[in-house]
């Protein structure tokens, strides 16, 4: 497996699904509720989720009343995704660094650690720029990132869960800037390894890279109560920014 297309293997395993089950629709809804809250959206707003994965977040915006496009690389999540389709919300299978299509949004959000997943920083801010051409004049982002400062001081280099008879093996590492989990899955005879690898960015990374990118930072929190970010000690780096061109 390629380094650079690890999300491709990983992001279409059940395994993935499997290890990450808890992450439920009551937890997906009350982080919505609380970022819509803060940014007051219009009703008319147009929303793009990046990395929607199997589309939680999407489906419930779409729940509150806004028309949501969510994208993903992974195929089997689109098509899970998809059942859920109606006029005013809509999956693709797309790869965020490239611009969606001529349609412009009012706002896109990028969720539980959707970005950061190339070595290349420049693939990165690929990114960034393909989300600022795919927003309207003063468009916003809303990126929910990792809090790399607090990891590094409490990285779990390994463990091990068990999970309905299948084991999963997880050592965690920093190499060259990157966070990288490297995931060994036994089920029965079957042994497969897979891999997940984020950049290890901090507040000020993001600043650089929004300014790149052409946007401008608004507001920083540190979880998903959306309160003040604390570096030390916040679980989460909560990016607020605005298209300025």
């Amino acid at each position: 497996m390629k380094t650079e297309n690890w999300f491709k293997s990983w992001f279409n395993s059940p395994y993935y699904h499997m290890l990450y089950r808890r992450r439920d629709h009551e937890e997906a809804a009350a982080f919505i509720d609380h970022f819509l809250k803060y940014l007051n959206p219009p009703a008319h707003y147009k929303i793009l989720d990046l990395g929607c994965g199997k589309g939680r977040h999407s489906i419930y915006m779409n729940q509150k009343g806004y028309d949501v496009t969510g994208i993903d690389i992974s195929d089997q999540n689109i098509a899970y995704a998809k059942a859920f389709e109606n006029d005013k919300l809509r999956f693709a299978i797309h790869d965020m660094r490239e611009p969606l299509d001529q349609e412009r949004y009012d706002l896109a959000v990028n969720l539980f650690t959707s970005f950061g997943y190339f070595d290349s920083m420049d693939e990165n801010l690929r990114v960034l720029r393909a989300t600022n051409a795919n927003l309207k004049n003063k468009g916003r982002v809303f990126i929910d990132y990792l809090n790399a400062e607090l990891l590094k001081n409490t990285l779990v280099e390994s463990e091990t869960q068990v999970i309905n008879n299948v084991t999963f093996n997880i050592a965690r590492s920093i190499d060259s800037g990157m966070i990288v989990k490297k995931i060994e899955v036994i089920d029965g005879l079957e042994t497969f390894h897979f891999e997940e690898r984020v950049k290890a960015l901090d507040k000020q990374d993001f600043a650089g890279l929004l300014a790149q990118s052409g946007f401008e930072l608004l507001d920083v929190f540190g979880n998903y109560s959306l309160t003040r970010f604390i570096p030390e000690t916040s679980p989460r780096l909560i990016i607020i920014a605005r298209k300025f061109k």
